[in-house]
This record gives structure tokens, sequence and C-alpha cells, in this order.
């Protein structure tokens, strides 16, 4: 009869101190846990910041882009009119050459 008492008293045993190990085991990984979790921040945070720079770097590009735009236009405006007055001057040129061979002929 005894040894059933102590089979039975050594199983109890190992089940107290098997819960204590199990309580201590989950206290650990809840401390462990704020340092899983602000290392996740932290990368977030990081994340984050290499984004904004990502963007930031994206608008300087498209503002010199748009600066670059507006000079090709300012370009072909001014290739226009100088191409318009050029049409213009050959035109009076053609015209006055007209004239003067009517000029030259009405003589003859």
């Amino acid at each position: 009869m005894t040894r059933p008492i102590v089979l039975l008293f050594l199983l109890v045993v190992l089940i107290i101190t098997s819960q204590f190990e199990w309580k201590q085991q989950l206290v650990n990984e809840m401390e462990d846990s704020p340092s899983v979790s602000q290392k996740q921040n932290h990368l977030l945070n990081r994340e984050e910041v290499v984004k904004e720079k990502i963007i930031l770097s994206q608008e300087k590009t498209i503002q010199r882009l748009n600066l670059l735009v507006h000079s090709l236009q300012q370009q072909l405006l001014e290739c226009r009119r100088s191409n318009s007055t050029i049409n213009f001057i050959g035109n009076s040129l053609t015209t006055n050459v007209n004239a003067t061979e009517r000029q030259q002929i009405v003589e003859d």
C-alpha cells in the first residue's frame, strides 16, 4: 500500500513542478514579446522613413522633369516664331521678286 501512495505523491510533485516550469516559460515569452514588438516597430519605422525618402526623391525628379518640359515648350514657341518670321520674310521677298519680274516683262 505504501508503494502506490509514494507513486501518487511523486506524480503530484511532478505535476506541480511542471506547472511552475510552464508558468516560467510563459513569463519569459511575455518578457521577450515586448522586445520583439519593439524590434518590429523599429523596422516599421525604418521602412516608413525609406518610403518617405523615395517619395521625396520622386517628387524632386518630377519637379526637374516639369522644368525641362516648360523649357522645351518655350524653345518650341521661339522656334515657331522664328519660323513664321522667316516664312513672312521669304514670302515678301518672293512677292518683291515677282513684282520686279513683272515690271521687267512690262518694260520689255
